[in-house]
């Protein structure tokens, strides 16, 4: 099942994630536990919106597994002191290499026709980073001598992008929202063959601000007309893309659903017509052994075709539709 899940399309999706469903509803026993909580006969669920979504937060407090194994990765969320950050038990990195990197190609085209410039302070300095591990195997795969990480090597890192704007050559400069600001802030210039892609966080380092407003400050700083963005997180172990105005798109195998934000058991997919407004649900069915149906803490927009955008952090995130988890 784990290499089946990349053959998802428009036609198949919906019977490979019912299969999903069942195998984790068999395996997980955190997942049975909530679905049996909520009631739920698997057998009589026959659409997207019948399957039970699992509160982002049982990350927090779970060991969301599923199948019995001793994990070979655990990705950890950053945090503070005082916050309990999220777990990821990853049973097989292979799969979320193969995740990653197919979603790039679908994307992005192949990563050795970049070269991948990496600004991720404060994610750099952690061993337990999703985000880290990607960029490091993106950066592998460009195979170009500059590609790498680039850590408060302010002097190092402008000069290198100066030299492969005059190469003409293409290049993703992808970066965690506070450290690409310092860069601009410190380092204007125009940029023609240079992709800017954000990760979003600010983690405590600079004052909050909107997508758009971050946007609008890093095309003034650097002469581009889109910022391009990844949507990631501790609890996926697939990615969405912008490719500019903050609109994303999932690879075949990721799908956003829309709940409402007064009633999370009421599950909306997108139509042909409609934009919708709620709280976000994704399936992302990478996740074959941990689950693939969270419920987030994200706010967002759902467009005709399924596209998506993101509207902020939902209030009371923390107890919101969260009275299950004591389990």
């Amino acid at each position: 099942m784990p290499q089946k899940i990349f053959t998802a399309n428009d036609e198949n999706f919906i019977s490979l994630a019912l299969e999903v469903f069942r195998f984790q509803y068999d395996y997980n026993r955190v997942y049975r536990q909530y679905c049996n909580l909520l009631k739920i006969d698997p057998i009589t669920i026959k659409r997207l919106q019948e399957i039970p979504f699992l509160p982002i937060g049982f990350f927090k407090t779970h060991q969301v597994v599923t199948t019995e194994f001793d994990a070979a990765m655990v990705f950890e969320s950053s945090g503070t002191t005082q916050t309990i950050n999220s777990k990821h038990y990853v049973k097989d990195t292979r799969l979320y290499e193969k995740s990653f990197i197919d979603a790039f190609r679908l994307f992005y085209d192949d990563p050795a026709d970049w070269c991948i410039l990496a600004l991720l302070p404060s994610y750099l300095e952690r061993n337990n980073s999703s985000l880290v591990m990607m960029a490091d195997q993106l950066i592998q795969q460009s195979g170009h001598p500059q590609s790498g990480f680039y850590l408060n090597e302010w002097e190092k890192l402008p000069t290198i992008v100066r030299q492969l704007e005059r190469m003409g050559q293409k290049t993703l400069l992808i970066g965690v929202s506070f450290a690409l600001l310092d860069f601009a802030e410190r380092f204007p210039m125009r940029l023609q063959h240079t992709t800017i892609m954000e990760t979003g966080g600010m983690k405590g380092r600079r004052e909050e601000m909107t997508r758009q407003q971050l946007h609008e400050i890093l095309c003034s700083s650097f002469g581009l007309k889109l910022i391009h963005s990844e949507y990631g997180m501790t609890e996926l172990l697939s990615q969405a893309y912008s490719a500019g105005n903050g609109i994303f798109n999932c690879p075949p195998w990721m799908k956003v659903l829309l709940r409402e934000e007064d009633d999370p058991f009421a599950i909306h997919i997108a139509d042909t017509t409609n934009m919708m407004s709620g709280a976000v649900n994704i399936i992302d069915l990478a996740n074959i052994y941990s689950c693939s149906f969270i419920a987030t803490e994200d706010a967002g927009k759902l467009y005709p075709g399924g596209s998506f955008e993101l509207l902020g952090r939902l209030d009371n995130t923390d107890i919101r539709g969260c009275s299950l988890l004591a389990l």
